[in-house]
């Protein structure tokens, strides 16, 4: 979803996880489907609290899902570990672009990306908010 403001336009992404499926992933895949989809910062702050690791990545998933959707990179063909979720000091998350996802934004002109996630229950939900300057005419790499 994109709206377009006075100075520019906010894209905005959401997406929901249902925790038990990450769960059921995370034991059948092992190290090979957490090491595939998250950055080694990523997997150790999940580890870092065995009761809670399932609902930590299953929000890095679905913060990553939403990046995508907000910034139209569903046919960009990106690298899962290139959208990295980091915990700040403070506790609020936020989103780290690497490689070919951070060359996309770049050139399209995002000037702010903010990220939102909750879990209750056996669901992780994310939001993610973009916003691109009007005076960029770049277009991401996805569909438009």
């Amino acid at each position: 979803m994109a709206l377009s403001l006075g100075s520019g336009r906010l894209s905005i992404g959401v997406d929901i996880v249902q925790i038990s499926r990450i769960t059921e992933s995370l034991d059948q895949f092992g190290d090979r489907f957490a090491q595939r989809l998250f950055t080694e910062q990523e997997i150790a702050y999940a580890r870092s609290s065995q009761p809670l690791m399932p609902e930590r990545f299953a929000a890095r998933f679905a913060a990553k899902e939403a990046a995508i959707k907000a910034l139209n990179l569903s046919q960009a063909g990106v690298n899962w570990r290139d959208i990295e979720v980091l915990r700040g000091t403070d506790g609020a998350c936020s989103l780290i672009f690497h490689g070919r996802v951070a060359q996309i934004l770049e050139t399209a002109g995002y000037d702010e990306v903010a990220l939102s996630l909750s879990h209750d229950g056996d669901y992780a939900t994310a939001m993610v908010a973009a916003l691109r300057s009007a005076a960029d005419g770049a277009q991401p790499a996805g569909p438009h």
